[in-house]
């Protein structure tokens, strides 16, 4: 089986699972783990941070560093698309007591840096929340995975900041970002205040991402995350294999993700000579035409088929290849570690034979969006 649901469906390297096996183990909760305090150690460094925080999941990275920045009843500007918006099971309301004031992406994922200046309440109207955080998602996933640029996140920062504001960024794929745009870990993460990244997406742990930020900030998380159940024990084991993804060159998990990038346009240019295949539309393709390749940067392949949507995917699961319905009525496709160039010309294959085999027809009713 071909699985291009979501880069969450990678396996760990036979590396990782060796090292986990062997790892050094202590009790995190009273910071005596040396695995755990070394893959902090290695992130903070990594992004030019202060310090770091292991946790479970990005979900749980964004919500601590929520908890972390904003006093309860403040507010966050963020994206309309964003993942701490959307799909995070309303934690910002229910767990940190905290509104957001949602912003339309633009299609190259950024915010409107005036419609930032906007948002921003007025703190001395009693009516109003108070203004306490701007987030920002890189890659942006509604746009197709599109990374936000150096110089772009200095602006919104600056504009945050002017206004004695902290911003955070969801980093679910920031190191597909990172390796997309050029730039160093450190570079992309400076104007940030925090910055949450996932391992267990394109990185290819099994579990866990990682919070950084200045010392005070994490230490706030850190509470935050002990009172959300997340205080883990021997963790090391898991952290283990972090800290192989984190590692330099060839010997880690990050450069990789150049591989990714290419099947991933690969897979793109494929699709789009295919009769039955077509634009995602929205901010993943403003157009109502043929799939534009040019729109794959990254690890994600958006489009839609004229064609009823759970059908398609169920006679492409049956040619052994996965995908999954997304936001909008769109299909998408994530390639990841594992996936190789032969995999991606297969899947072409199948996609043409599923759409053979389907009759054409408005697609299916829009369905949720995927981790």
């Amino acid at each position: 089986m071909i699985d291009l649901r979501s880069d969450t469906v990678t396996h760990p390297t036979d590396e990782m699972r060796r090292a986990m096996a062997a790892a050094e183990v202590g009790d995190d909760v009273f910071g005596d783990d040396p695995t755990v305090n070394a893959l902090e150690a290695r992130a903070a460094e990594l992004l030019g941070k202060d310090a770091g925080l292991f946790v479970s999941s990005g979900t749980q990275g964004n919500l601590v560093s929520l908890m972390a920045h904003l006093p309860r009843g403040y507010e966050a500007i963020a994206g309309a698309s964003a993942h701490t918006v959307i799909d995070e099971a309303g934690g910002h309301a229910v767990v940190v007591g905290a509104t957001v004031r949602a912003l339309q992406e633009r299609p190259d994922g950024t915010l409107d840096p005036a419609e930032i200046v906007a948002a921003f309440r007025d703190p001395t109207d009693l009516h109003e929340p108070i203004t306490g955080l701007v987030t920002l998602e890189n890659t942006n996933a509604h746009t197709g995975g599109r990374p936000l640029t150096v110089e772009y996140t200095r602006t919104v920062a600056a504009l945050a900041h002017e206004r004695g504001v902290p911003l955070h960024i969801d980093g679910a794929r920031f190191f597909n970002a990172v390796v997309a745009l050029g730039v160093t870990p450190a570079e992309l993460a400076a104007p940030a205040d925090s910055v949450t990244f996932c391992l267990s997406k394109g990185l290819s742990a099994p579990i866990g991402s990682v919070v950084v930020g200045n010392g005070p900030f994490v230490a706030r998380a850190r509470r935050a995350r002990k009172l959300l159940g997340g205080g883990m024990r021997q963790v090391g084991v898991l952290a283990a294999a972090g800290l192989i993804a984190l590692r330099d060159g060839d010997a880690g998990m990050i450069t990789r993700l150049a591989e990714d990038h290419a099947n991933a346009r690969r897979l793109a240019e494929g699709l789009a000579g295919l009769d039955g295949i077509r634009s995602p539309g929205g901010i993943a393709q403003p157009d109502d035409g043929p799939l534009d390749p040019e729109r794959a940067v990254t690890d994600f392949v958006l489009f839609k088929v004229d064609r009823d949507r759970a059908v398609f995917l169920d006679a492409l699961e049956a040619r052994g290849v996965r995908m999954v319905a997304y936001a909008h009525g769109q299909v998408r496709a994530v390639t990841h570690y594992g996936i190789t160039a032969a995999d991606i010309d297969r899947t072409i294959v199948a996609v043409d034979s599923a759409l053979r085999e389907t009759a054409p027809q408005p697609a299916g009713d829009p369905a949720t969006s995927a981790a």
